[in-house]
């Protein structure tokens, strides 16, 4: 099966989770500055998740330039990604709506980390079926960014209970850390990706 289904399905769910997002913010009832202050957290959980599915959305596609063939490995490694980033706006929604409280302030950093290992499998699983030789393989290189991830979110975690703030600061400083799209893969392409 070549890649085009598979990416086209995975926009489509992407661009869901956003609609979706987008939807849990309420209208404000009036007519002046002050009555957008309720909503300050809902939408500061929106933009960060926001920027969440976009870094994924970003780097999905440029580690899909990499497949040539797809095989029922990478489907369900995709379907696993999917499934925790389909999961983001409840966590996003809950989050936002409790003003950013302990227990759901961690329950978002566990989406995040799930969706963080499913798009590890889904490297794997892409480097498995290509062979150790693949783009993606020479690409990903010791993959530090990828290593850091999980240990920050574990981190954020833990410490929600106690320094919700904290976490907060975390998980904005490892959508910083992804904000630019994988550049390793469009080196070892050459930059073609830019082109298709």
């Amino acid at each position: 099966m070549g890649k085009n289904r598979l990416e086209a399905f995975s926009d489509g769910v992407l661009a869901i989770i956003i609609t979706i997002m987008v939807l849990e913010m309420k209208v404000p009832h009036g007519v002046h500055l002050g009555d957008l202050e309720p909503l300050l957290p809902v939408f500061s959980s929106y933009v960060l998740s926001f920027a969440y599915i976009a870094i994924y959305w970003n780097n999905h596609h440029h580690m899909l330039h990499t497949v040539h063939t797809v095989k029922w490995p990478i489907l369900w490694a995709n379907m696993h990604l999917l499934f925790w980033l389909s999961l983001v706006p409840v966590a996003t929604g809950w989050m936002g709506e409790n003003s950013f409280a302990s227990v759901p302030t961690a329950v978002y950093g566990v989406v995040m980390l799930m969706a963080g290992v499913a798009y590890f499998m889904l490297q794997t699983a892409i480097i498995r079926t290509q062979g150790e030789d693949s783009l993606l393989r020479r690409a990903i290189g010791s993959d530090v960014k990828g290593k850091i991830s999980p240990i920050l979110y574990a981190t954020a975690i833990a410490t929600a209970p106690f320094f919700r703030w904290a976490s907060l600061a975390i998980y904005v400083g490892v959508a910083l850390m992804w904000i630019v799209p994988d550049q390793r893969i469009e080196r070892v392409l050459g930059g073609s990706a830019d082109g298709e």
